[in-house]
């Protein structure tokens, strides 16, 4: 997974985990313009679910983004990307293709 910080204030208390939540990736803080990447290991999930991203703005305000598909603890996207944006969060999978 990828988070990128596309806003024009740091983010913190970022976590990042499926709906099982027996993995959590956490990041302290993430400055505007920086990017983190992560694998995030899915062996112990053994049920479906989505992917969650949540962090703390600035402001004090704290965001949940979510999104994606996973089955049977397996993952169906090779990348989950996160963009934080100023007012919003863009979410975007890369498929394999077979």
């Amino acid at each position: 997974m990828k988070i990128k910080n596309d806003s024009s204030e740091p983010i913190t208390n970022v976590e990042f985990t499926t709906t099982e939540k027996l993995v959590v990736i956490k990041f302290d803080r993430i400055e505007p313009n920086e990017s983190v990447t992560e694998f995030l290991s899915m062996r112990k999930n053994k049920t479906d679910g989505a992917y969650s991203l949540t962090f703390t703005r600035a402001n004090g305000k704290k965001e949940i983004s979510g999104g994606g598909y996973y089955t049977n603890g397996s993952s169906l996207d090779h990348w989950v990307d996160f963009i934080v944006e100023n007012d919003t969060t863009i979410v975007k999978f890369d498929t394999p293709i077979y």
